[in-house]
């Protein structure tokens, strides 16, 4: 069992005992953590191999055991034993957190402070508590003990999500289970929404109570909804004339900034810049498009997946611009569950490291630089034409960015804006300023989304077609 997690023992042994259900007949085990706390595994079916269908759930009493519907944590229950029962296979860990981690007695007196008008969040915090004091290192302890590595979590909760992978469970797919609002918890529902960043779609409206919406709080109108900028994106390649006019891919530049236009505090340090809303629609864009390409300072400094985790769909083809390939071997990209990336590199990179990073699964393509030092990209994107990818997203990093805009091979462009000031490294530099490089890019059919506090300016990128290649 890992270090970093709590030491748990089992109080019934290693066979534990069946638990027979309405469901279907389950295996319960007990832990045990260093607090006294108890927990819960149940568990059905063989946990080897495929990622495994995993529900976290926290412990809730009142709706767990006596069907309260101020919120929806007991429907949420049986709506996982169901879905595992008919899965045959799956994993229930039940975390005895009541009431986010502050007890019985304080979720009370928080029920109280609700019934006179305040919402859950803040009830929580007039306690003198955290909005949200779970924690996941148990969950995570528990599903190493019972062997499993890979999970499909269902969960609306991005915070799950994050968690287990920062304690070395890989979340293969996000499941994502919605139960229908009641007029007693609909208000608790959408503050989750607004304020805790869960990731639930617009609720229907509850006719026999008004309930007013949050102001510039309320989650994102997304998920393919009719217009927004998913919908749109996907309906666009999906036609066929969709392609540049000389058959390259479509190139959508995506990334996150702050509001002075940085994408990092410092080169190379990592900065999570938009929110969870603004995160799923991320892995949306992915999802719709073939490809996504980073350059290697951002693989060297993040260590991403470029997976579509946060969502269901097809995860892209990675593809990783290293003129020098100095992408770890034991990078996530060369894992699963990713697409063996392509990587583009100079005619002059080692042949050695070249064959090593073949062997683990990479393509590795060789194209000659520019007279600035840089890839081709006109080339690269030929390459990529080539091996039938029609649309390509690009993510970054700063020299990338600026690249793909400097010759004009953007299509469409996807910018998250933060309501943050950095005074970090721009999205957009100057990449070499003996040759002059500018970027001069203007945008056309430019639409303005909310995510919970994040801007998403979505816009065509005029003068496409046609440009020149560059030195």
């Amino acid at each position: 069992m890992s270090s970093e997690t709590i030491t748990m023992r089992r109080l019934y042994g290693l066979e534990s005992a069946r638990l027979p259900t309405a469901f279907g007949e389950f295996t319960i085990t007990v832990y045990r953590d260093g607090k006294g706390q108890e927990h819960l595994a149940v568990r059905m079916g063989d946990l080897t191999g495929a990622p495994v269908l995993v529900r976290i759930h926290s412990e809730c009493l009142t709706g767990d055991v006596f069907g309260s519907v101020r919120c929806d944590c007991g429907e949420q229950l049986q709506a996982a034993l169901r879905h595992i029962a008919q899965e045959g296979r799956g994993l229930l860990l039940y975390l005895r957190q009541e009431g986010r981690g502050i007890g019985l007695n304080n979720k009370i007196r928080a029920y109280a402070l609700q019934d006179q008008g305040m919402d859950t969040v803040e009830a929580n915090l007039h306690l003198g508590f955290p909005a949200d004091a779970r924690c996941y290192s148990d969950a995570a302890a528990i599903l190493k003990d019972q062997g499993v590595r890979s999970v499909r979590l269902v969960t609306n909760n991005p915070e799950k999500v994050k968690a287990l992978e920062t304690r070395g469970i890989v979340v293969a797919e996000r499941v994502r289970y919605e139960i229908q609002p009641r007029q007693e918890n609909y208000s608790y529902l959408q503050t989750k929404a607004a304020k805790l960043g869960h990731l639930l779609n617009p609720m229907p409206r509850i006719e026999r109570r008004r309930v007013e919406p949050l102001p510039a709080q309320r989650a994102p109108v997304m998920l393919f909804a009719a217009g927004s900028i998913v919908s749109q994106l996907r309906d666009r390649l999906r036609e066929k004339s969709t392609v540049r006019r000389e058959g390259l891919p479509w190139v959508t530049l995506s990334y996150a900034q702050s509001l002075d236009g940085s994408i990092a505090a410092k080169p190379g340090k990592r900065f999570q810049l938009s929110n969870p809303h603004s995160q799923t629609l991320t892995h949306q864009l992915r999802s719709l498009h073939d490809a996504v390409l980073v350059g290697i300072n951002t693989v060297l400094a993040d260590d991403p997946r470029l997976t579509v985790r946060l969502v269901k769909g097809k995860n892209p083809r990675p593809v990783v611009l290293d003129g020098r390939l100095r992408l770890p071997l034991g990078s996530k990209l060369l894992r699963a569950p990713c697409v063996p990336p392509i990587i583009a590199t100079t005619v002059k990179a080692s042949s050695l490291r070249e064959k090593r990073l073949q062997k683990v699964g990479a393509q590795v393509i060789r194209l000659r630089s520019r007279r600035n030092g840089l890839l081709d990209l006109r080339m690269l994107l030929t390459h990529l034409a080539q091996l039938g990818i029609r649309s390509l997203m690009v993510e970054g990093g700063a020299r990338v960015i600026t690249d793909f805009l400097t010759l004009q091979l953007v299509d469409q462009m996807v910018v998250t804006v933060s309501p943050l000031v950095l005074g970090g490294m721009n999205a957009v530099t100057q990449l070499v300023p003996l040759l002059h490089s500018r970027v001069r890019s203007r945008l056309t059919n430019v639409q303005y989304h909310l995510f919970a506090g994040d801007l998403v300016v979505y816009a065509d990128v005029e003068g496409r077609s046609g440009a020149p290649s560059g030195p």
